[in-house]
């Protein structure tokens, strides 16, 4: 994988699997078993997303199946309720659908996922037209980046540029993603601006900053 702050296009799949507003409910049981997804953007005519169907949408159906139809439902259960009669995705659907952007950042697609409590977010452009589909799998994907590439990319980006030569050389071991820096430098007010910016580093699991001011004694 490249180095540089990662995008949603970068992880996405380009590919997405969805349903149209007509699909039955049976229809889009089936494609979410075939394909091993637990949603599914649900396409307008032209493209758009117009909602999303998962599976919490489509357990209704099961939950109240023996249900008394005489007996009172709690007003807050009345939407599952609702979608337990369901038979298209239209009926079914979540709306407005929960999307992100390609150029939209990891971090935010990770917390747009967090805050909305989903698994999967339909990436649209401008047009709210769909361009893949983003999972929290995804998103981890940058931590399989090897040692030597998040190394090279700190050294590169970071300590070069903020500890430049003729300065002692710091030096940068990365093990399982994690980040160790030693060394000294003349100038102790960027030493943690530098720990900031190496735990910024996509892949970079945690750091271990052991960087110290040359004029400091000791160790």
């Amino acid at each position: 994988m490249r180095s540089g702050q990662y995008r949603v296009r970068d992880v996405m799949t380009p590919t997405a699997v969805a349903v149209g507003r007509t699909a039955r409910f049976k229809e889009t049981v089936e494609r979410m078993e075939r394909w091993q997804v637990s949603a599914l953007p649900v396409l307008e005519g032209d493209g758009r997303v117009t909602g999303v169907v998962s599976e919490a949408d489509l357990l209704p159906k099961e939950a109240f199946r023996y249900s008394d139809p005489g007996r009172s439902v709690e007003p807050r259960r009345l939407p599952d309720l609702a979608k337990a009669g369901a038979v298209s995705a239209e009926e079914l659907m979540s709306t407005p659908a929960v999307t992100v952007h390609a150029d939209a950042t990891l971090a935010k697609a990770a917390r747009i996922m967090a805050l909305r409590h989903v698994e999967r977010l339909p990436v649209v452009n401008a047009e709210g037209m769909l361009e893949g589909v983003v999972s929290r799998g995804d998103l981890l994907k940058v931590f399989l980046r090897p040692d030597n590439d998040l190394a090279d990319e700190i050294r590169r980006d970071i300590v070069d540029v903020l500890f430049p030569a003729p300065v002692e050389p710091v030096h940068i071991m990365v093990v399982d993603g994690v980040a160790t820096l030693t060394g000294r430098v003349p100038d102790a007010e960027l030493i943690p601006l530098a720990a900031r910016l190496v735990r910024a580093v996509e892949g970079v699991v945690s750091v271990d900053c052991r960087i110290r001011a040359a004029d400091t004694d000791g160790e």
